[in-house]
């Protein structure tokens, strides 16, 4: 089973994610886009596949992004593009792909619309949130 997951290992929904798709049987590839940022073709797949824009893309907090001057409304995708691979804490997180489609799982329940296989177990969040029953399901 072909998961990817674009991982920060400091981030609460990240982590989340991970999880969800763990609680599915499958080990994802975990790729640290801090440490080995995407190519400029593989971060426009990322946000044309999940079917969002780059500004979605971007991350604003805890990042340099108004120091970067990053929001003002004039700079083209190129121009924020090109910023997201000098500054990779500026990608948004986490990005997921799977056979079924490519998501930016925020928040990280999003991962479930892509995910293969179903839930195996309960899962709460790391804030206390119940994500799936004891059964597998999904809590709405």
């Amino acid at each position: 089973m072909n998961i990817t997951i674009y991982h920060n290992p400091d981030c609460g929904t990240s982590r989340n994610t991970l999880a969800l798709i763990r609680n599915t049987g499958v080990e994802p590839e975990i790729i640290e886009y801090l440490k080995h940022p995407p190519s400029l073709a593989t971060l426009t797949t990322l946000i044309s596949d999940a079917g969002i824009t780059v500004r979605d893309a971007i991350r604003q907090k805890g990042t340099p992004y108004v120091e970067l001057g990053l929001d003002a409304t004039h700079l083209t995708d190129a121009q924020l593009l090109d910023a997201m691979l000098v500054h990779p804490i500026l990608i948004n997180r986490p990005f997921v792909v799977t056979p079924n489609g490519t998501r930016l799982c925020r928040p990280s329940e999003l991962v479930l619309d892509i995910l293969p296989l179903p839930q195996k177990a309960a899962f709460t969040k790391e804030d206390g949130e119940v994500v799936i029953d004891r059964e597998g399901q999904r809590v709405k």
